[in-house]
């Protein structure tokens, strides 16, 4: 299964695209932060943060979609950007079909460290060690791109093929939308 996992923000958003098997295998397929300049509009920003997403959605045909839930801070104006980021996130998952999942900062360090209170550091080491990466992908927030999507190979949203938590009708009906959505 390929997964798209997104860390929102309106500054940078991390991009990351993992495939994923059985008994935890994943493997790097795509990573990035795409950017969008603080002093633009914000409906432009959008935009180009949109027109990013896109194009990932496009060159890699993710079966799901990640995405890091998000959470109340102190700074109004980070929540109300990210929250902006997200509804676009959910948006262009909606328009393509794919099911997207959400998870919040200490589920994801959680399952990728083993410490939901991980900081970024050690989740960065461990993306690079589980994706056997030499170093951390850079920004943080494309590592923290690729811990989402590996969050969610590993809680069960990229279960194999054939396995007993879908029916063979379930698995049948999967595969041919995915074989639709790499044709289109």
């Amino acid at each position: 299964m390929r997964i798209l996992g997104v860390d929102p923000g309106l500054t940078r958003c991390g991009l990351g695209v993992i495939d994923a098997a059985g008994a935890r295998q994943v493997r790097l397929v795509h990573v990035e932060a795409a950017t969008s300049p603080a002093g633009d509009p914000v409906p432009a920003r959008l935009a180009r943060l949109a027109d990013a997403l896109e194009a990932v959605l496009d060159q890699h045909r993710p079966d799901a979609v990640a995405l890091e839930r998000v959470f109340a801070q102190a700074n109004v104006r980070t929540v109300m950007g990210t929250a902006q980021v997200s509804g676009v996130v959910m948006l262009a998952a909606e328009r393509r079909g794919l099911p997207v999942a959400l998870y919040t900062p200490s589920e994801v360090k959680a399952a990728v460290t083993g410490d939901g209170r991980a900081a970024k550091p050690q989740v960065g080491y461990m993306v690079a060690r589980v994706l056997g990466l030499a170093e951390p992908p850079r920004p943080a927030d494309a590592a923290d791109a690729l811990a989402i999507a590996i969050t969610h190979a590993w809680k069960g949203g990229a279960a194999p093929a054939g396995s007993a938590a879908t029916t063979s009708a379930q698995r049948r009906w999967a595969e041919a939308e995915r074989a639709s959505r790499r044709r289109g």
